[in-house]
């Protein structure tokens, strides 16, 4: 066990540490802009859940490059993993031309689903347009950053996404404030920062493809047999992505309090969630990693000590998330706004969210194993299961008393728990145990 141990934080730790810094892009402008105003807070809040949306239906670009790069290294072919690669950021460039232009185009209509009156709208317009701009950036760096961790490197992306968040914030304070830009000096801060982070992942992987003769022109086969083998995980995203969207409508729904406080408040709630997401998905990326190389390698054996192994780090690194959040509770909306409503609705959130975190830690380790054994069929009719018994929970939730902190606990039972029973059920079987590498090129 103590070598699955430190196999397991070889690649956990940095992995955790890039993960913790990359939310920050939205963290650290939740921080600054919601001392601009509530209204502001809540535009920046619809505009984060679209475009996260809009990114989040592209992680298949980090997630399935990352399994198929692994289990062609796990296979002894590192040639064949960098084409892989290389086709993976081609296919993240094509995605992302496309999304930037119909983002931009479609921002009114995306702002207007919400009807969150005009001047939380307004602000949220301003935000996404802008924001849009660095969809491609953002779409490259998940591609490039799954290219790495398939080669079992996640120090480089480490190292990229500390430095584009500390380049973030000081843009951001910048622009906000010194220049006076307001929430657009903060999507252009934001802009500004992916397009260099996503640079200098590229120059890394593009070094080690030609040191490795991969080819790096667009393989139209290739890239093709990417976007198909990505259907099931974009399925799978959207119904997840869909969940959250269906939280934040029913947010809007809540009429115990202003709408404005309410979705601020959500907002505030739901960037902390994806903080603690994020950090708890570092035994995730291992488990992409480590079950891709184990089962490109043909060692089905070893997959099941490393799935058992990382389950138990699932629970005690949710156990650890969850005890920190409910510590700070009290404390934590100081650092989002002055809204004395805002900051006592808070509270009693991230406490029923701090009670869902060890289930979580699980979720999200089971969901990294079924990924890196590239399950994405069974993960996609899961997300769809799971969204069919969210929905109607989260919609029912908004017309009960403190209807914030009811829809709060549906997400932690319904959404957490339903996806926690499918993924258990499915890893105790053998049919996700399949061994070899798929051939593109």
């Amino acid at each position: 066990m103590k070598a699955i141990d430190r196999e397991i934080l070889r690649l956990a730790v940095p992995a955790f540490l890039a993960l913790v810094a990359e939310p920050l892009f939205l963290l650290s402008d939740a921080a600054i802009v919601g001392h601009l105003g509530t209204p502001e807070l809540a535009g920046l809040g619809v505009a984060a859940v679209i475009l996260q949306t809009v990114v989040g239906l592209c992680v298949f670009l980090a997630y399935g490059t990352t399994a198929s790069v692994a289990r062609h290294l796990g296979a002894g072919d590192l040639r064949a993993a960098l084409a892989q690669g290389v086709d993976g950021v081609w296919l993240a460039i094509i995605i992302g031309t496309l999304a930037t232009v119909g983002g931009i185009l479609a921002t009114p209509a995306l702002v207007g689903a919400f009807d969150t009156g005009a001047a939380v709208a307004g602000h949220a317009e301003t935000y996404l347009a802008i924001a849009f701009l660095g969809t491609t950036p953002l779409l490259i760096m998940l591609a490039t950053t799954g290219v790495l961790r398939g080669l079992q490197d996640t120090r480089t992306p480490l190292l990229v996404a500390v430095a584009g968040n500390a380049l973030n914030i000081a843009l951001n304070v910048l622009l906000v404030y010194g220049l006076d830009l307001g929430i657009a000096g903060s999507a252009i801060g934001s802009v500004i920062a992916q397009v260099l982070s996503a640079t200098w992942l590229v120059v890394v992987v593009v070094r080690a493809a030609r040191e490795h003769d991969a080819p790096l022109s667009p393989d139209r086969a290739g890239i093709l047999a990417a976007a198909h083998a990505a259907v099931a995980l974009v399925i799978r995203t959207l119904a997840l992505r869909a969940c959250l969207l269906v939280g934040t409508y029913a947010v809007t729904r809540v009429g115990t309090q202003g709408t404005d406080v309410n979705v601020a408040t959500h907002q505030v709630a739901v960037t902390l969630w994806t903080f603690l997401a994020f950090a708890l998905d570092a035994i995730a990326i291992a488990a992409q990693a480590l079950t891709g190389r184990a089962l490109g390698s043909g060692d089905v054996d070893s997959t099941r000590r490393l799935t058992r192994r990382m389950i138990r780090w699932g629970w005690g690194s949710g156990i650890v998330a969850g005890v920190a959040l409910a510590a700070v509770s009290p404390f934590v909306g100081a650092l989002f706004t002055s809204d004395p409503e805002v900051r006592a609705l808070l509270v009693p959130v991230l406490v029923v969210a701090a009670l869902g975190q060890p289930l979580a830690g699980v979720v999200f380790v089971l969901d990294g194993v079924l990924i890196g054994a590239g399950d994405g069929t069974f993960l996609a009719w899961a997300g769809l299961v799971v969204l069919a018994a969210y929905a109607p929970a989260a919609l029912w939730a908004a017309t009960l008393p403190h209807g914030l902190v009811a829809i709060w606990v549906a997400m932690t039972v319904v959404f957490m728990g339903a996806r926690g029973v499918l993924l258990s059920w499915r890893a105790r079987g053998d049919k996700w145990l399949v061994t070899g590498t798929p051939v593109h090129r």
